[in-house]
């Protein structure tokens, strides 16, 4: 059946600002992990160092740069690198796969090292992919510098680009998977995740711990509950996993998931219809359920719009459009 919506035949240049770094301070962000929409935060778009955090893309960018299944060649500058380490070789040949896990459960920085010359051709080059994978993800607060995390002047995010990090990693089945993993075990070895609320019974699924003694402690985290995903990342907090329990409770008791436009064919304007190929779910608290409103917005001539959900104007929540014309 044919439903009517508002349609806004608008294009929109949204010009975000690049705020100045800032003492490290405590932070936080929680959003909605299918959205990304910031449900509540704190100095959230605060420049500060986040530590082993940086894994989280530095695992992203190698898998879509290199996938999962090749092996790696370790460099002696791998085998040096200061930190966190899962004890590589010089010259050992190692699977990715290996490399990752020991990347995001053990924060090895002699993995992020090799992981970053395989794919990279140099560590360099790597950190120059993972800034331009953050730009096109939309981080524009966030610059790498190293693949690893380690203290850098330059190398700075916000909790919210650092919850959204983790929301495009969860996007990714392979990482979501790895990152999820409590135990895993090699050869004759195994490795525990050092994340302790995935390790434990409860909502938490995935996840990345970090901390250096310029961060503090930082600490990202997937939770799920009744078909709800909200991410947690705390900067700078000495008492992580509590902060994690209580803002993931709080998130989980205020919204709830609703369903604003199911999947079907939309009659947009006349003769211009819009397909939505699946549900556009959201979370909302009770009072912001009455107040959303929707566009539709059609490039002219382009055969594909965007569905737009907006809460006091604002959007929070997109979905694409297949346009048919006739």
């Amino acid at each position: 059946m044919k439903k009517q919506i508002s349609a806004l035949l608008v294009s929109i240049l949204i010009v975000c600002s690049f705020p100045a770094a800032a003492s490290a301070a405590q932070a936080y962000a929680v959003i909605d992990a299918e959205t990304g929409r910031l449900l509540k935060g704190a100095n959230e778009d605060a420049r500060l160092p986040i530590a082993s955090l940086t894994k989280i893309w530095t695992a992203l960018t190698y898998i879509d740069a290199a996938g999962t299944d090749g092996t790696v060649t370790v460099s002696k500058n791998a085998t040096n690198q200061e930190g966190s380490s899962i004890y590589l070789r010089t010259g050992e040949e190692v699977p990715a796969e290996k490399l990752l896990y020991g990347l995001m459960l053990r924060s090895g920085n002699d993995a992020a090292t090799a992981l970053a010359e395989d794919a990279g051709g140099s560590v360099e080059g790597f950190v120059d992919m993972m800034n331009e994978k953050a730009q096109l993800a939309g981080l524009k607060n966030t610059e790498f510098t190293n693949p690893s995390g380690l203290h850098n002047d330059r190398h700075l995010s916000t909790a919210y680009d650092t919850a959204l990090m983790l929301k495009h990693a969860m996007d990714n089945s392979r990482l979501k998977e790895i990152s999820s993993t409590t135990l895993y075990n090699y050869g004759d070895g195994g490795w525990q995740n050092k994340h302790r609320l995935v390790r434990a019974e409860g909502d938490a699924v995935a996840g990345k711990t970090g901390f250096t003694k310029t961060a503090g402690r930082t600490l990202a985290t997937l939770f799920e509950k009744d078909g709800k995903r909200v991410i947690v990342v705390t900067l700078n907090d000495g008492d992580d996993w509590n902060t994690h329990r209580n803002l993931s409770g709080e998130a989980f008791r205020t919204y709830k998931k609703v369903i604003l436009a199911e999947e079907g064919t939309y009659q947009i304007l006349p003769g211009i219809r819009g397909e939505l190929e699946k549900p556009l779910a959201v979370l909302l608290s009770e009072k912001e359920i009455e107040e959303v409103s929707h566009a539709a917005i059609i490039p002219r001539g382009a055969g594909e719009g965007i569905w737009q959900v907006r809460l006091d104007g604002v959007p929070i929540a997109t979905a694409k459009l297949k346009i048919s014309r006739r």
